[in-house]
């Protein structure tokens, strides 16, 4: 039994894996999964987890060098989640976005039922 960090057990495996480089798509409820993605479903009702939650217990985990969300985020309580926790995010457009995360290794759908609640982090290494 883990003592800390994630617990679920496919995502901690599916991180377990990644490398630099990698993206981890961050997604609210209603973000289409890319086929052929890894999809990690924490998804239980409407809010349940939350996307900030989600992204605190990931950046816990993980060397994340960069962040991308969808420019229909700014001036939303999403960009306000992200803006909080990243220094420079790169936006593009949402539908730019979905594209980029049939690129993902990893997606992961929260319960956020808030619109543009979605981000690719983009892993580093940690030296």
């Amino acid at each position: 039994m883990k003592r800390t960090g994630i617990l679920n057990a496919d995502l901690n495996a599916a991180l377990s894996r990644l490398g630099h480089g990698d993206i981890v798509l961050v997604a609210d409820c209603g973000m289409p999964a890319p086929a052929g993605v890894t999809v990690i479903d924490l998804a239980l009702v409407h809010g349940v987890p939350r996307f900030e939650q989600v992204l605190d217990a990931l950046l816990g985990e993980l060397v994340v060098e960069r962040c991308v969300a969808a420019e229909e985020a700014k001036g939303t309580v999403a960009d306000d989640w992200l803006s909080g926790r990243f220094t420079d995010i790169e936006y593009i457009r949402h539908s730019d976005l979905k594209q980029l995360s049939g690129a993902a290794r990893v997606f992961v759908r929260t319960g956020e039922a808030t619109a543009f609640a979605n981000a690719a982090l983009v892993c580093g290494v940690p030296f």
